[in-house]
């Protein structure tokens, strides 16, 4: 999200406790006290009033945001917002109280706040947890601390930097003509390969590949399995601009295989695949290098 965003973390939750809905609001219960807080802050917060944010906190008050910078003080903290207010203006806040707690002197509040700061920054989300104590004049913020809830990134996030390979692809070498075709699964969890060798005309071999993340190993895995029995098993890694496969393959009579595969992306619509350190059996197998295109389509041409 943006940073600095954090900050309005220790004004939401004050708002948080008021909209807790079950919530019996007896004469002493500091709930009801810390509720009217939680709407100046709202109210502060959505009018852009850095000072009256700040004053909300004690004197000595903190605010932790979601990378562990530490605010202290009501000047400090108000500078902070005073800067964040100027380069958002007009951004608006929700809350989504989990719980508040009495403890002894203190109150704990948590939830979720969501801060929308317009169409081009989106909407941030964080989790919070604040303490209030009171003073001479009331409840007041002690302490704030801001922690990341963004969800976990699903196997589709992680396999989105080969997102350029899908499409229809053609490799025209000297002996053969590989269509490849690269495609997104129903799920969007897996990257599908199709490969088809042509030669004289005539389909001799074709090849199906899932490549997916493996998130005990932390990298891009594949699968390939021919038509003719063989398969292969390939893990990649990125390095710079090219991605490496290590693979181990297994052919129908039961040799076993291995090779690095390079991936190199020329542009968006050109990478070239190459073969090193290939192994057959006992026997070394010759390196290569092939340029693969994007095939054109009517639109395009």
């Amino acid at each position: 999200m943006w940073t600095r965003l954090g900050c309005v973390a220790a004004l939401m939750m004050c708002a948080a406790v008021g909209w807790t809905s079950g919530i019996v609001q007896a004469a002493d219960d500091p709930q009801a006290e810390i509720k009217g807080v939680g709407e100046k802050v709202v109210a502060a917060f959505n009018a852009g009033k850095a000072d009256e944010l700040a004053a909300l906190f004690l004197p000595q008050g903190e605010w932790i945001d979601e990378n562990g910078v530490v605010y202290m003080g009501r000047e400090e903290i108000q500078e902070i917002l005073t800067a964040y207010f100027q380069k958002y203006t007009g951004a608006k806040m929700a809350v989504t109280p989990d719980s508040i707690r009495p403890v002894g002197p203190v109150a704990i509040e948590e939830g979720v706040r969501e801060i929308t700061a317009g169409k081009e920054q989106g909407t941030a989300q964080l989790r919070y947890i604040a303490v209030f104590a009171k003073s001479d004049v009331g409840w007041q913020i002690a302490s704030v601390r801001d922690f990341t809830n963004d969800p976990a990134p699903t196997p589709h996030d992680y396999l989105k930097p080969l997102e350029w390979l899908v499409g229809d692809w053609v490799n025209e070498g000297a002996d053969a003509h590989v269509q490849i075709t690269y495609r997104w699964s129903d799920d969007g969890n897996f990257l599908l390969g199709d490969y088809h060798v042509i030669r004289d005309g005539k389909e001799v071999m074709n090849s199906s590949q899932r490549v997916a993340w493996d998130p005990l190993a932390g990298k891009v895995r594949s699968w390939m399995f021919d038509s003719d029995g063989g398969f292969a098993e390939s893990t990649w890694t990125n390095v710079e601009n090219d991605w490496v496969l290590k693979s181990q393959a297994v052919m129908p009579d039961g040799l076993t295989g291995s090779a690095t595969i390079t991936i190199s992306k020329a542009d968006k619509d050109r990478f070239t695949m190459s073969g090193s350190d290939r192994i057959v059996g006992t026997m070394w197998d010759d390196d290569f290098e092939v340029t693969v295109v994007r095939k054109l389509t009517r639109a395009s041409k």
